[in-house]
Order: structure tokens, then sequence, then C-alpha cells
């Protein structure tokens, strides 16, 4: 019986592939749920200062729902530096033009900020539509409102 703990090694790492759906699923409960998997919170053998997660496909990314009035109320702004140049949109329209941005930023805004947290979004793939170009990957299908990952769940985008 050995008295000492073993040290986390990230080379050794098994990383699963799941793909989820996020038609009809409000933005922020899905995104906390796609971070968490790529945290690798949903782990036993969970490492907070390592990268131990698993990848994530994400489709249908314009499908999402958001609650309330936030889709004319929340407003992104941006300044490109020159004079005037102040450019402002509402939820909605980034959830209309740029969905994979709008999903992609909510996550990340739900990671560790640098090195560990960039390594981490790397592992996100966020798809417009049903395909995605990661059948090969065999992904494991996941539901947002599953607590738990079934083993038995396998296949490609349907579910």
């Amino acid at each position: 019986m050995e008295r000492c703990t073993k040290a986390f090694d990230e080379k050794k790492v098994k990383r699963q592939w799941f793909v989820v759906d996020v038609a009809g699923v409000p933005l922020g409960r899905a995104a906390s749920r796609v971070a968490s998997i790529l945290r690798g919170k949903h782990k036993p053998e969970f490492t907070y200062h390592c990268d131990d997660g698993d990848f994530v496909i994400v489709v249908n990314a314009e499908k999402a729902k958001l609650t309330g009035a936030k889709a004319q109320r929340e407003v992104f702004r941006w300044h490109s530096g020159y004079l005037g140049s102040l450019r402002e949109k509402t939820l909605g329209k980034m959830l209309e033009e740029k969905p994979e941005y709008l999903f992609w930023r909510a996550v990340r805004g739900m990671l560790p900020k640098g090195p560990l947290g960039r390594k981490m979004l790397r592992k996100l793939k966020v798809y417009r539509g049903a395909e995605h170009p990661h059948q090969a990957q065999k992904p494991k299908v996941l539901h947002i409102d599953q607590r738990f990952i079934l083993e038995e769940a396998t296949g490609g985008a349907e579910g």
C-alpha cells in the first residue's frame, strides 16, 4: 500500500467526444453544462489545475433559446479604436448573425482565464445546423438535462 498521492499526469487522460444539441435549450444553461464538461468536472479524477476535460461538439447553435427580454435588452459593444466607431448589436441580432460566436463567448466566460482556459476552449467545436465534420471520432450524444453521462449513449448528431 502506497502512502503518497500520485501526481496527475495530463498525458494519460482518456478524452471522449460528446455531441450536444442545443435546439430549444436556454443558452446559458447549455453553456454552463458544456463548460463543466470541457473542464472535466464530470470525472472522478478532476484536478482543477490541469486540463482533463473532454471534447464537445455543439450543433444547432442558431436554435438556442433566449429567455425573458434578453434578446432586445442585452447589448454587445465593441470599439475599433477610431473616433466614432463604437459598434453595438443586441443579443437577438447576434444570435441570428453569429450563433457560433455567441455560444463560444458564453462558454469562454465560464472557463478559467489564462493559458489553461484557452487550452480547454480549443476542445469546443460549435456549428450552425445539425451537421458536423467530426463523425470519425464517434461522439456520444449528451442531453443538456442529463445529469450523468451514460456509457451506452452513442451515435452522431441525431438523438
